[in-house]
């Protein structure tokens, strides 16, 4: 995976094969399949390079049909669904060697004034100081788990601001999980690029949140996980190199499926929100 924020950007910025076709670079994983979060950020990369200037994306709902393969360039196909006075829609599927491994519809939508309110921020959360990195947590728990999580997922940094109970193989009461995240060094004034890296983030931990309440180790060798779905909604303009509260929640949890939502703060104010189902499948592996 990248090394660095700069390879982030280039995995991002995707290369123009046609009109309407674009191709994704690959990020050098060592994990077999490709990142959820990854082919999101390209999908949504790829909408914007169609739409009129100045539409901002606000949502978008995603299926990941098949695993993709690491190691193995992705083609994304770009679908015009409308272009109204203030709103576009686009249709985006990702396909490997003629493949189809995800499909996205994404609305995009010209700023304009209005009314405005928004969710507080939870309180009497640690600040992302006070709170330790994730790996460090994992680690305390699977060593195998922070050294994947370092490799993987460095670029952004990440702090843990719920109880470290939560993570015990023990299970833990409640199915919810806050994180502290941000990219890891600055990013450039483009705000497509931070709705990417917020895409990119979104998919990190969310899962993860329904398996809290049970004595499992998340992806761990009895465990098959994979994103089956995901939508998110971009609420406010917000910076990805600047510390953003995740807050997720898992209201359900049945027949190996694990159904979480989440909500991303910035200083204070609701900056966008996710909802994703999951496969959590127990394995035998005796």
């Amino acid at each position: 995976m990248p090394g660095s924020v700069d390879e982030l950007i280039g995995i991002l910025d995707l290369d123009r094969t046609g009109e309407n076709t674009f191709l994704g670079r690959d990020a050098g994983s060592s994990r077999q399949r490709v990142f959820g979060g990854q082919v999101l950020a390209q999908a949504l990369t790829a909408g914007y390079r169609t739409v009129p200037e100045g539409r901002v994306a606000h949502s978008l709902g995603a299926y990941f049909l098949r695993a993709g393969e690491s190691g193995t360039p992705i083609c994304y196909t770009v679908e015009t669904t409308r272009d109204g006075a203030s709103f576009s829609a686009r249709r985006i599927v990702a396909d490997q060697g003629g493949r189809v491994i995800f499909s996205v519809v994404c609305s995009y939508h010209e700023l304009e004034p209005g009314l405005d309110h928004s969710d507080a921020a939870p309180t009497h959360v640690p600040p992302p100081e006070a709170c330790p990195p994730l790996s460090e947590v994992l680690g305390a728990r699977s060593r195998r788990a922070a050294e994947a999580w370092r490799q993987e997922w460095g670029v952004l940094e990440t702090r843990f601001a719920s109880d470290t109970s939560t993570l015990s193989a023990a299970g833990h009461s409640d199915a919810e999980m806050k994180v502290w995240v941000r990219a890891e060094s600055e990013l450039p004034d483009d705000p497509q690029l931070h709705q990417a890296f917020l895409a990119y983030a979104s998919d990190l931990t969310l899962l993860a949140v329904s398996t809290v309440p049970h004595p499992v180790e998340f992806a761990g060798p009895n465990m098959q996980v994979a994103s089956i779905d995901h939508s998110m909604w971009f609420h406010r303009p917000a910076r990805a190199d600047q510390w953003l509260l995740y807050d997720q929640v898992s209201p359900s949890a049945s027949s190996g499926l694990g159904f979480s939502f989440g909500r991303l703060f910035q200083a204070g104010r609701l900056a966008a929100s996710c909802a994703q189902e999951g496969l959590i499948r127990l394995v035998d592996t005796d």
